[in-house]
């Protein structure tokens, strides 16, 4: 992910790793806009002594007053947003307000809130089935997949195979008939039954593409597949 930075300019910084900063007011972010003053974090990178910028790592309390929407558009456009390159004369010594641990379990949390949110308005699609997961294993959430597709799935519909299969009768771009929901499975996520000329299957769900890009089953399998993909 892109590092947060300004454009250099010849002036040396009197901080030093560790040392706790605030910035001060006024003080905007240099790629969002949106103004940073009063927001709180450590010094957190060796200062070289041409170096004329300073990296703050945000503290727990700033990480978790940050507005999702801004750790939306940092997502989306690949800027972080646990830490941000700032000149030394827009920040100021402060007392430090919590700890390393406190900073740790705040970014787990977000992380995993905005796991998905570099994909865009299809992340938060994908993000709002796997928030109905009991906890965060890859067994949880196939179950949050497999009851969101028994909701609001029309069966049958057609489909094609759109993954090349090693073990397998059915070959890409096949086109099938898709009869139900199955089960899950370790490996495979959920498994569909499927109609192959007059042959039944049990067939990933994650391998097929819904046929018609009209049907309103076609988004939802489509942001399953991308899910599977990059889980």
């Amino acid at each position: 992910m892109a590092k947060r930075k300004r454009v250099k300019r010849k002036k040396q910084s009197k901080f030093k790793p560790g040392d706790a900063v605030v910035v001060k007011p006024n003080v905007d972010d240099p790629d969002l806009g949106a103004n940073i003053g009063g927001w709180q974090g450590r010094i957190s990178e060796p200062i070289e002594e041409d170096d004329d910028v300073v990296c703050i790592a945000w503290d727990s309390v700033t990480l978790k007053q940050m507005p999702d929407e801004m750790i939306v558009q940092c997502e989306e456009k690949g800027l972080g947003w646990t830490e941000m390159r700032l000149y030394p004369h827009e920040v100021e010594p402060t007392n430090p307000r919590d700890n390393e641990d406190d900073v740790d379990n705040i970014i787990d949390r977000l992380e995993d809130k905005h796991a998905w949110s570099h994909l865009g308005e299809e992340g938060r699609r994908i993000q709002a089935v796997v928030a109905n997961a009991k906890s965060r294993s890859e067994w949880a959430e196939y179950e949050a997949w497999e009851a969101h597709f028994r909701k609001i799935l029309k069966f049958p519909f057609k489909a094609e195979v759109s993954e090349w299969q090693e073990r397998s009768p059915l070959r890409t771009g096949d086109r099938v008939k898709v009869l139900g929901i199955d089960e899950s499975v370790d490996l495979y996520g959920v498994l569909v039954a499927i109609q192959h000329r007059r042959r039944k299957l049990v067939f990933p769900l994650c391998d097929l593409e819904v046929s018609a890009k009209s049907s309103p089953n076609y988004r939802p399998v489509k942001d399953y597949a991308v899910w599977f993909a990059n889980r």
